[in-house]
């Protein structure tokens, strides 16, 4: 299966997806593409997109800031309300020069713009403000109406879309802080209780602080166990109202941060009833095995309350998206890296195997060599042969090569994919 584009253009129309069979592009229904002089590529693509199904009078081109989309007027004309589903008010758009209709609009934005005629469903953008999408929804003429649909159908009784409207505002609540003042205050809440948390995480571990926070007897065991218990009430609450508010369950469990939130909360309640029914010591491993290793990996799990923080700000949002966007470049160096690691690992073993007892494995090489190409060089093992030595030099230089060149890919896509993110 393949993506048709034409240079700069996205080929939208219709979202049909073509399968390359008996060197023949055919869509879903075994109908074979008609040759279009949109559709750039070399001689054996051009060959292959015969009989598109889309002819090319219904063809139309749409320019968006300099970028350029092309779907079917059948598409647009589904909708004769809105701004480009209506052939007199868009042809005011209409550039000669471009041969498009051209708009001064925000690119992001017209993504979920085009999505809203091809499928007749909104998705709003991601990482992108409301008010600008609800701006951009009001130019091409869609009416907000359609954003209730989420929640509300025709056929619900008043009372049902009652509460499915209270449903989709208390998730709007949740959601997006700049929603009302209280919303905001509600995150800042949030945000207020994840430092307390982090906090308390990182004093248990301090020695002079350690019995304030385990022992029941000391001086103010009952005030920080309180102020605990609040706030993983208020993030039990937080999560629960989340839950019962997405408009998809199947959905819910799909956000990672959904899932983070769960993860954060859980091991509180799972050490109460660990500590409860064991009675166990979380720092004394002598007690109840079972329950100990429980309780320790509870605590381990604690740390993932750090990335509640991501929630709460739209950079970090879109450094993650970014570096979704680059998976593949990362895969790759991963890949890279294991069969460097590898091979030279094995390679510095059998040199050195037999002068040196650090490297006496070579897993124990494999460790030396990743080390030193990433120029960390702990020094707790080194080659002391002629041999070993110049291949360690040999290993080290290359290690840099293989360092900048992919991650110069990385840097590049990393930095495309944000400044577009930021727009």
């Amino acid at each position: 299966r393949v993506a048709i584009t034409a240079g700069d253009f996205d080929v939208g129309a219709c979202q049909t997806t073509y399968t390359f069979v008996n060197d023949k592009f055919v869509d879903e229904e075994g109908s074979s593409c008609e040759d279009s002089p949109n559709l750039a590529g070399d001689g054996n693509t051009k060959e292959a997109l015969n009989d598109a199904a889309v002819p090319d009078d219904d063809l139309v081109n749409i320019n968006i800031s300099g970028q350029n989309y092309v779907t079917a007027y059948s598409c647009l004309n589904k909708y004769p309300a809105t701004l480009l589903g209506n052939e007199e008010r868009r042809k005011k758009y209409f550039s000669v020069k471009l041969d498009a209709y051209y708009f001064n609009r925000h690119r992001p934005c017209f993504d979920s713009i085009l999505n809203y005629y091809q499928t007749g469903k909104e998705a709003p953008p991601l990482n992108v403000d409301p008010d600008v999408y609800a701006k951009e929804k009001e130019f091409f003429g869609i009416k907000k109406e359609r954003e209730m649909t989420v929640f509300v159908t025709d056929d619900e009784q008043s009372d049902g879309a009652c509460f499915q409207s209270t449903r989709m505002k208390v998730h709007n609540f949740l959601q997006d802080p700049r929603s009302s003042r209280f919303a905001a205050a509600w995150h800042g809440m949030d945000i207020f209780f994840i430092c307390i948390s982090i906090c308390f995480l990182i004093f248990e571990s301090e020695p002079r602080f350690k019995d304030q926070f385990a022992d029941k007897n000391a001086e103010y065991f009952i005030y920080l166990f309180s102020v605990n218990c609040v706030i993983m009430a208020f993030f039990t609450i937080d999560f629960m109202v989340r839950l019962i508010t997405w408009p998809s369950l199947v959905d819910f469990w799909k956000n990672l941060f959904n899932v983070l939130d769960i993860l954060s909360i859980l091991p509180f309640y799972v050490g109460l009833l660990a500590s409860g029914v064991g009675n166990v010591d979380q720092d004394d491993p002598t007690g109840n095995t079972q329950h100990y290793v429980v309780l320790r990996v509870c605590r381990i799990f604690r740390i993932v309350r750090i990335f509640k923080f991501v929630r709460h700000s739209r950079d970090l949002l879109i450094i993650m998206k970014a570096v979704s966007n680059a998976k593949r470049e990362l895969i790759l160096l991963v890949c890279l890296l294991f069969i460097f690691v590898i091979t030279f690992g094995s390679i510095m073993y059998y040199i050195e195997s037999t002068e040196n007892d650090d490297f006496n494995s070579i897993m124990k090489s494999c460790w030396w060599v990743i080390v030193t190409i990433t120029t960390v060089g702990y020094g707790d093992m080194c080659p002391t042969s002629a041999g070993g030595k110049l291949f360690g030099a040999f290993v080290l230089t290359l290690g840099i090569v293989f360092l900048a060149l992919p991650m110069t890919i990385i840097v590049s896509k990393f930095s495309f994919v944000y400044e577009r993110e930021k727009m």
